[in-house]
Formats: structure tokens, sequence, C-alpha cells
């Protein structure tokens, strides 16, 4: 009996030693427990204990599994320095440098295993005021939007819609990377914004133009999909333009090809490399919209489908629609459901400088029915959304779906905004969508694009010439915006 005493007081003694052990310094840190129950992890702590606005701190997040590929943001965009990890028996510890943002609170997110999609790994909102942290008041929708859209601007309570825009081959270069695009996106979405993120291939490319170049660009939408500094994000849209040959430099988009890689039109019922079956899988929450065809170009033709007006942009939208159709209801037929679009994006420019308009009838261009016999009666004006929709609610499993107009202005190919914009145009855009409930969006593009001066004549943010009057017109319309 006094032998198990004396046992049970040396293994009693020596879980004393090593839980003081355990509360030394480890690595010259001091481990502080925070509020979390202490079988908990991950753990965060700070240095200085209680960093004040504009201070330099370091966050110390402690975990029992060693991650890779690690993140910190500050309020969703803001990437803290990472400086070192140290192990432990316990497991480690990272260390980020950061600036404590100004204001009453802040938020810290860290992710994990980021080569492959960020997958959430801890959140923490911090008070640095004695009142707590507070959602802003929710904010009022609109139909009105912008790509590119500045973080600055002054959306006067509104809820509006951005385009932000990345590439499968450059998906870790600065601006266009991932890293990049989730802070702008982050930041939209805390604004109260709805986020459409578009997916090209590459610069002068937009869809992948091979089966080598198709498993590249899914496993890009799997990346983002599963990215959770994107999971507020309302929808991705597929490729751009991509019916022309400045948009398909490396080989040429058919609707067919297409249609293989948003819903696997041509392919077995049940496969699996298609957009649609990597989003559904990835994020079902998540929609997949049909990228916009451009108007007006004779560059390719859907010749198997042709569609009144028999115009080459029409037919080959009606030869892509067809498609998708056709796929989504072979896999509903065989008990696959979600194989059809979510929503078509869609380009309406305005053409204000039509001849037959006289001056005062540029400003309600978007009123008129700009017809060409030369192109069998199609619209030639920003009325060309009415074909689109014509296409679009052909056939039974893209009829009614929703439509987003992601790319509005006054160019044509002549004279670019900063030139033509009549005062009064956007209110007459608005006028004529806003009872059409199918669109559910209205996007200039574009706002502010610092790393491409190209568009600097279509910018809200740096108007120039007569994108003066577009950028008061607009802020006048959010102001009282539907």
């Amino acid at each position: 009996m006094k032998l198990k005493r004396k046992r049970l007081l040396i293994i009693i003694l020596l879980l004393a030693l090593a839980a003081a052990y355990w509360l030394l310094p480890i690595s010259g840190d001091v481990f502080i427990m925070l509020d979390e129950e202490p079988a908990v992890w991950p753990r965060l702590r700070f240095e200085p204990e209680s960093p004040r606005p504009g201070e330099r701190a370091t966050a110390i997040l402690a975990d029992t599994t060693p991650w890779v590929h690690i993140k910190m943001l500050v309020n969703g965009a803001q990437e803290g320095q990472f400086l070192r990890y140290a192990p432990n028996p316990l497991g480690g510890e990272w260390f980020w440098a950061f600036t404590v943002p100004e204001g009453d609170s802040y938020d810290l997110r860290f992710y994990h295993d980021c080569d492959k999609g960020c997958v959430d790994w801890a959140r923490k909102t911090m008070n640095t005021a004695v009142n707590t942290h507070r959602f802003p008041a929710a904010q009022i929708p609109t139909k009105l939007g912008v790509v590119f859209p500045n973080p600055a601007r002054d959306w006067h309570g509104r809820s509006a819609w951005v385009v932000e825009l990345t590439y499968a081959q450059l998906d870790d270069a600065a601006y266009w990377g991932l890293d990049d695009l989730a802070a702008r996106v982050q930041t939209a979405i805390a604004a109260g914004h709805r986020v459409l993120i578009r997916i090209d291939y590459d610069q002068n490319q937009s869809i992948p133009h091979d089966e080598t170049a198709l498993s590249i660009y899914l496993d890009t939408v799997r990346r983002l999909a599963r990215d959770d500094r994107l999971q507020g994000a309302y929808a991705f849209i597929i490729g751009s333009n991509y019916n022309t040959n400045m948009n398909s430099q490396l080989g040429p988009i058919t609707p067919e090809w297409y249609a293989r890689i948003f819903n696997g039109y041509g392919t077995e019922t049940a496969a699996q490399d298609n957009v649609l079956a990597v989003v559904r899988a990835e994020n079902p929450s998540l929609r997949a919209l049909v990228g916009p065809v451009q108007p007006w170009v004779t560059d390719m033709d859907g010749r198997q489908q042709s569609f009144a007006p028999n115009a080459p942009w029409l037919n080959y939208f009606h030869t892509l629609a067809a498609r998708l159709d056709e796929a989504a209801q072979t896999r509903a037929a065989a008990g696959i459901a979600g194989a059809a679009p979510d929503g078509f994006a869609i380009q309406a420019p305005g053409r204000p400088d039509a001849p037959e308009l006289t001056a005062p009838q540029r400003a309600q261009e978007p009123l008129t029915d700009l017809r060409r016999s030369e192109w069998d009666n199609a619209q030639a004006g920003f009325r060309v959304y009415q074909d689109w929709l014509a296409v679009i609610n052909s056939f039974p499993t893209t009829q009614n779906s929703p439509v987003y107009i992601t790319a509005s202005n006054t160019f044509t190919g002549r004279a670019p905004p900063a030139q033509n914009y009549p005062d009064g145009w956007l209110t007459a855009v608005l006028a004529e969508i806003a009872p059409v409930y199918q669109v559910k969006a209205l996007i200039w593009f574009m706002d502010d694009l610092p790393v491409d001066h190209q568009w600097d004549a279509f910018s809200l943010t740096n108007p120039q010439g007569a994108m003066t009057t577009a950028a008061r017109e607009f802020d006048q319309l959010l102001q009282g915006a539907k």
C-alpha cells in the first residue's frame, strides 16, 4: 500500500512539473491564454498584448497541426507580413506583423493550404474601443454596378454589383492573381456589394482552347470555388468575348467547345470535367454564369443554328444556348440535376452616335430600336439586350434565366465614352431595364483600373472629357437608384 501511494505521489509530481514546464516561455514568448477553452485550437495572442489603432503589432497563432501555405488577412484586404514558424512539442506557432487599422474594431482571418485554394483556419474580431463591433446598416439594392470598382467609391448606401477579373495563367501575378483578387473581393463584400468574378484562361485567350488548357482552367475554377476568402462571391462568369479572334488567339472557341467546357456537352453524361460539375462539387451555393458573347462581330458564326435575325453573333449565341440546353436535358434525363446555367452575362453597349439619331435623340438611344437591314434587322444599339433575351428564352432549360449586363457603355468600336457620352444616357438605360425583371444588373465598364491605362477614357473614377458627365450622372443615379 505504501509503495502504491509513493508511485501515485511521483506521478502527481511529474504531472505538476510538466504543467509548470508548459507555462514557461516557449522560444522566448509567453503563451497567453485567451477566452477559449483550454482544449480549443487554434489559439491567438498579440505582442503587445492589446495593440492600439495605428500601432505595429505581431499576431501569433498557435495550433496542433503544422499547416503550410498559410495567410493572414486584416479586414479582408491587408495581408499580414509572415515572419516565422516556431515548432514546439504541442504543434507550433505562426507569427505575422501587421498595422492595427484605425477604427473601433477590425477583423483577422487566417487561412491554410492556400496553394490549393485557401481553407478557413481561424477568425477573430478585435475591439479597440469600449463599444462593440457593429455591422454596417443594411444596404439598399440597386441594379447599378461597375467593373473594377474603386474601393473608395461612395455608393450612397447602395448594395451594387461589381465585376472583378482573374486569369488561370496569371493566378500568382500581381493584381490579376488570386491573392490580390481575394483582397478586392473581400473589400467589396464587406461594403455590401454582390461580386461577380470573371475567370479567363489568359489574356487574349479568354477560354481554354484544348483539353490541356481546360485542365489548367478547371484547376483554377476549383481553387477559386473552394477558397474561403471568396465564399461571399455571388457568381463566376466563365470567360468573355470568346467569339472574337482577339480573344481566341491560341485557338478558336466554337459554341460546341464552350458548351463542352461549361456543362459537359458532348462528353459522357456522368463526366465531371466541366465548370458546372466543379462548381457544384466545391461550392453548391455559388452560381456559374455563361460569359458574354460580343455583339456586332463576324469573326465566328453558329452556322448549324441560324437565328432570326440571321447575324453571326446571334447565330453563335443561339447555337451555344442550344448546346447548353441539350447537355442539361441529357443529364436531367439521367437523373443528374443542376446541369443548366445559373444565368447569363451579356454585353449591351449603346450607340448614341448612330447616324440616324439627331442630337436631341442621342441621350434617348437606349429607348430606341436601332435595327440594321444589313444585319437582318438585328439591334445595333443598347437594345441588343433584347436579342440576347430572345435567344436565352428559346430553350427549356435556359428560359427566364437571370441575365446580368456585365459590360455597358457607349463604345461600339468607334469613339470611346470620353468622346461620345451624351448627358442622360445612363438615366435612359436604367429606365429601360428597371421594369425588366429578368435583367438583374446594369454594370458600367469601367470604374478604376490602376494597372492598365488603355481604358482611362471609360473610367468613372478618373473621368476624361464627356466621362465627367457620365461620372456625375452615375453618382446622382445611385442617390436615387432603383
